[in-house]
């Protein structure tokens, strides 16, 4: 079975009785040389055990079984599981789980000894997936992924630009965020109605956050984006007193950090989150 050839996978499709659900953002990667860049991208060895989230057919996890010391395949779509299942009993190198990636207890990926994440992540789930990953104690030291062209943005937006958020605000906490690729609707079936890219997620040098600041920092930044279009200074009044904080005292923070209070919380640099996070709690505990 060749997982490139569109026909042949169309054909697989009716075989197996799977048919794709858009709400699950179920596309089947069908270019050999996507697939290939992404591989090449997450650039796996015999050291790494990968992490692949929704493996669908199998196209990456092929690959990354050949270069791999061990890969992870979480698989949520029962019908799925059961064929890959089949097409790789015995194989020694492929784990396959059959779950809900976001049911997992978090310490999965620990207990699995991951260092690298290799997916096609359901166009649904995957910004959600994505944070998730984030958020681990230890996150893996790459993370290579495709996503909604539009996430992919969101990612790797800097301070000031429109699609700055929260999503490019953690994953740049960890990671040093491009786009290596974009791809056409037209390499995956059935074709989605937008574009895709292929993202590569690296593991900053250096990390050294206190674990309390470190929830603080999330739950700051979390609750000031849901007011985005807001300036700091009105954001922090308001959201302040139910993160422990005296309103007065987080203001001051800010303006320790020599930051205008009109400030929009998407022109907020990682390290002025942190700071700002880390002078609220030092200030709190003052």
């Amino acid at each position: 079975m060749k997982l490139t050839s569109p026909s042949q996978v169309q054909a697989l499709l009716r075989q197996r009785e799977i048919q794709p659900h858009g709400a699950l953002g179920q596309n089947f990667l069908i270019d050999a040389n996507i697939r290939d860049i992404i591989v090449g991208s997450a650039d796996p060895g015999p050291d790494d055990v990968v992490l692949e989230v929704g493996p669908g057919l199998g196209v990456l996890t092929e690959s990354l079984a050949e270069r791999s010391g061990r890969v992870v395949a979480v698989e949520k779509d029962r019908k799925l599981h059961a064929y890959l299942d089949e097409q790789f009993a015995g194989h020694p190198t492929v784990h396959l789980v059959h779950a809900d990636f976001l049911e997992l207890d978090p310490l999965f990926l620990e207990q699995q000894g991951v260092t690298k994440v290799v997916s096609n992540l359901p166009y649904s789930v995957g910004s959600r997936i994505l944070m998730e990953l984030f958020a681990l104690p230890h996150p893996p030291v790459r993370i290579t992924v495709t996503v909604q062209l539009e996430v992919g943005e969101r990612l790797s937006a800097g301070p000031g630009d429109e699609q700055r958020g929260l999503l490019g605000v953690w994953a740049q906490r960890v990671y040093a965020v491009q786009i290596v690729k974009v791809i056409s609707p037209s390499c995956f079936c059935p074709a989605p109605k937008v574009r895709s890219a292929v993202v590569q997620l690296d593991r900053l040098p250096g990390l050294a956050v206190e674990p309390a600041n470190l929830l603080f920092f999330r739950q700051l930044t979390k609750a000031a984006f849901s007011f985005r279009r807001k300036q700091m200074a009105t954001i922090l009044h308001r959201v302040s007193a139910s993160l422990g904080v005296d309103p007065d005292q987080a203001t001051a923070a800010l303006e320790d950090l020599g930051l205008d209070p009109k400030i929009r919380p998407e022109r907020l640099s990682v390290d002025q989150w942190q700071g700002l996070a880390d002078g609220m709690v030092r200030r709190s505990k003052a």
